[in-house]
């Protein structure tokens, strides 16, 4: 019997045990040809993040998880990884893949560590072009010199990467992220469940919602004007967390029982949050320094059966594709008419809801990520040379 070939991989959001399943999609895909084991850090407090995490494994998952110790990471520029990685690393693996940027002292230390006989891939998101100062400079040049390849997750990442200096020498695969679609699926019971704990009606007017941090990059201000414009009935939901709050809850008390912001909802509650809502709006906005890098929330609506309403800020337009309606960001107007078609057109959200569910299914469940990483570390395999 063949020996299976191993493959470790490293990186914060592995913190997160729902971010997990993607080294278990691998395992899965690799029908025994691969054993997958994950690295990830014992705590994570993140830059942007609600609140911090620690590492929480079951005995029940499929892949072993190798604990690290990290420090600084409320820097995510910044944080590193502890002694033990180097030795981690030292290992026999058949491939490192790092889930982590290359211009960050974290991904540069895991590609410094990894020996060099072993094929190195990483991860990028950054959508936008930017000149890093030094070292952040020479940290992503050596990353890309040392890599065997790299990992994008949607169309605007791919474009971007592919005019920095390096990347187009490497062999890429734009792969978007994942949804477990059996937690998040059409469940009716769940929706009533969830509007009657917040205190609404099962039926009533469509519940028009969003999902994410509460600050002005993700375009709350223009979604609560938006709201205010539509002349049909509504109720809004929230769920997240940030500085906006206090402006958020004022607006909310101008419209009585129509409005609930929720800001303790866990990630396994998120579902039956979601089928709450009738819509989902990710209204972002382009930032100097940032702009919509994929956008999760929306293909967990997706795999809910609820369509979405996208502006056309970084990879939303990509994701939402012909599922749901793309808006500019900056046209309220335009924002105002497709909350209110979608509101006065039942039998159009039916029909969106089916084919996002359907999309979620064929593109993004966990499976199908799953294989197209093993794919991709299988191709770099076959035509992987030692790095000079």
């Amino acid at each position: 019997m063949t020996k299976p070939l191993h493959l470790l991989s490293i990186g914060h959001s592995y913190v997160v045990s729902a971010n997990r399943a993607l080294a278990h999609a691998m395992q899965a895909a690799g029908n025994g040809r691969w054993r997958v084991t994950v690295a990830a850090p014992l705590y994570f407090q993140g830059q942007n993040d609600i609140r911090a995490v620690s590492l929480n494994c079951q005995l029940s998952e499929p892949c072993e998880t190798i604990p690290l110790s990290a420090y600084l990471t409320g820097r995510v520029h910044l944080f590193a990884y502890g002694r033990r990685l180097r030795s981690v690393l030292h290992r026999r693996w058949d491939l490192v893949h790092c889930w982590e940027e290359p211009y960050v002292v974290a991904g540069a230390q895991a590609a410094w560590c990894c020996p060099d006989n072993t094929p190195f891939v990483f991860r990028s998101a950054q959508s936008l072009p930017k000149r890093y100062p030094p070292p952040f400079r020479q940290m992503e040049r050596f990353v890309i010199d040392r890599a065997a390849g790299w990992i994008c997750s949607g169309q605007t990442v791919a474009e971007n990467l592919a005019r920095r200096p390096g990347y187009s020498l490497r062999p890429s695969a734009r792969i978007p992220l994942g949804v477990d679609v059996d937690r998040f699926q059409p469940d009716a019971a769940a929706s009533a469940t969830i509007r009657r704990q917040l205190g609404w009606a099962v039926d009533g007017p469509p519940v028009v919602g969003y999902i994410g941090r509460f600050v002005s990059a993700k375009g709350i201000e223009m979604l609560m004007r938006s709201l205010d414009a539509v002349k049909s009935p509504w109720r809004a939901l929230f769920i997240g967390a940030g500085p906006l709050e206090p402006l958020m809850r004022a607006w909310a008390d101008r419209h009585e029982d129509r409005v609930r912001i929720c800001t303790q909802v866990l990630h396994d509650e998120v579902p039956g949050y979601a089928n709450a809502m009738d819509m989902l709006c990710a209204p972002s906005q382009t930032m100097p320094f940032w702009r919509e890098q994929f956008g999760r929330m929306l293909i967990e609506a997706f795999a809910c059966g609820k369509p979405a309403i996208g502006s056309d800020s970084g990879e939303i337009p990509f994701v939402i594709g012909n599922t749901g309606k793309v808006v500019g960001e900056k046209d309220e107007a335009g924002w105002t008419q497709a909350i209110g078609e979608l509101i006065d057109d039942n039998s159009l959200r039916q029909r969106l809801g089916a084919e996002c569910r359907e999309r979620a299914v064929r593109e993004f469940q966990w499976s199908v990520i799953g294989r197209r990483h093993i794919d991709f570390f299988d191709s770099i395999l076959d035509g992987a040379k030692p790095v000079a």
